[in-house]
């Protein structure tokens, strides 16, 4: 594959520092820069291969989370020889949630690797968990599985996999009050609406009901994260109910 010499320059001092920069990350020496470059290359960039295929970190990003997804389980089936599916499964999505990995990239300042025409401080969350799906990716293309497998175990397994304080994590509050409510047989309802408030960006609001009475309400830049913060209200209004 031929990538654009105008980004991919292997012989700038540019280079020497990006190089510098991922071998410090990974903990060991990359051998094809080109692979990384490609992991950090925003879609705002607007850069094409020869054949004229879009070239960002997108796909990147969905290799590295099947490689990311095959060696959490691999070390969860090891690790915890009597969970079922439905544990092991519940305990991986645990691990790789959207949050914990932007927590993951965020720690790495992987954001400062971002080529991109769009100003950093105009990214989502997601940014950061992309980043490190597709550094992810780009190890597996550059070294293989093994050395995949060491970066997780390194930057992933050892620092922040813990079975116990897992098994107590909450992945999504609002799943976890919906479930609470049909088994109580109790109706719920997430009203939004827009937030016409001060702020540059748009808001949505979140009324969350139960049994017609408001227990929580929230704000937030989409409907999703605005429900999921009305429900973590909820839960901690809640708690000694639901316990």
């Amino acid at each position: 594959m031929t990538f654009p010499k105008n980004i991919f320059n292997s012989h700038s001092k540019q280079d020497g520092d990006f190089f510098l920069g991922i071998k410090k990350i990974l903990g060991f020496k990359p051998k094809r820069l080109v692979f990384y470059k490609k992991a950090f290359l925003h879609r705002s960039m607007n850069q094409k291969d020869e054949n004229g295929n879009p070239m960002n970190y997108e796909r990147l990003e969905f290799l590295g989370d099947s490689m990311l997804g095959t060696i959490i389980s691999k070390h969860l089936y090891n690790e915890v020889p009597e969970g079922d599916e439905g544990y092991l499964t519940k305990m991986r999505s645990k691990i790789v949630s959207r949050e914990h990995l932007n927590e993951l990239g965020k720690d790495l300042d992987l954001i400062n690797y971002v080529e991109s025409r769009i100003p950093k401080s105009h990214f989502g969350e997601n940014i950061h968990g992309n980043v490190f799906e597709a550094l992810v990716g780009a190890i597996y293309l550059d070294r293989g599985y093994k050395y995949c497998e060491k970066f997780i175990n390194k930057r992933v397994i050892e620092p922040y996999v813990d079975i116990e304080q897992l098994e107590g994590r909450v992945i999504s509050y609002k799943s976890l009050i919906i479930e609470w409510c049909q088994k109580q047989k109790k109706s719920f309802n997430f009203n939004v609406y827009d937030d016409t408030g001060n702020d540059s960006l748009k808001h949505f609001a979140v009324k969350l009901s139960i049994d017609d009475n408001v227990v929580a309400k929230a704000r937030a830049t989409s409907k999703k994260k605005a429900e999921e913060r009305a429900s973590k209200r909820a839960f901690f209004a809640l708690q000694d109910k639901m316990k």
